[in-house]
């Protein structure tokens, strides 16, 4: 896994805002810092309870010039869906043929589901320079991050 201080894979990939788009990172951080939240998969509970507490704290940290995007090998049109369904404010990111995942090394299996291939649940905030300065990643799917954590890192980037 990646570590702060690395420098963030650049990437272009589908994304889902309502409608399909595109999204490369090296064009969003110049806006400012983002935040990647890798989910294991749309419509499951905790990736809902981890983007929607994104979702709450996104004023917070669009006062710290941060944008937030959520990632996983969803579909954008799956993802489109789920984003409706929790109301989100801000866009995914689909990876459906895992090159981010395998580029950030967050790649997991849930192999008692029989299951192979997910994003592990992590997050990285990346500053303008495509430098990673706060990373977390669990291989409990069921762990949240610890979101003021995420929030500070935004801050002091």
């Amino acid at each position: 896994m990646l570590t702060v201080g690395d420098e963030a894979p650049d990437f272009t990939a589908p994304l889902a805002n309502g409608g399909i788009g595109e999204l490369s990172l090296s064009d969003a951080v110049a806006d400012g810092p983002v935040v990647l939240a890798f989910f294991p998969g749309a419509f499951t509970s905790v990736c809902g309870d981890e983007l929607e507490a994104f979702d709450e704290r996104r004023d917070e940290l669009v006062d710290a010039s941060a944008t937030v995007y959520g990632v996983s090998i969803d579909t954008p049109f799956a993802q489109n869906a789920f984003r409706d369904q929790l109301g989100l404010g801000f866009a995914l990111v689909s990876d459906n043929e895992r090159a981010i995942i395998d580029a950030y090394d967050v790649s997991m299996d849930f192999e008692g589901l029989g299951v192979y291939d997910l994003a592990k649940r992590s997050v990285f905030v990346v500053d303008d320079g495509r430098r990673i300065t706060y990373a977390w990643a669990t291989d409990d799917p069921g762990v949240e991050p610890n979101y003021d954590d995420v929030l500070d890192a935004v801050r002091a980037t």
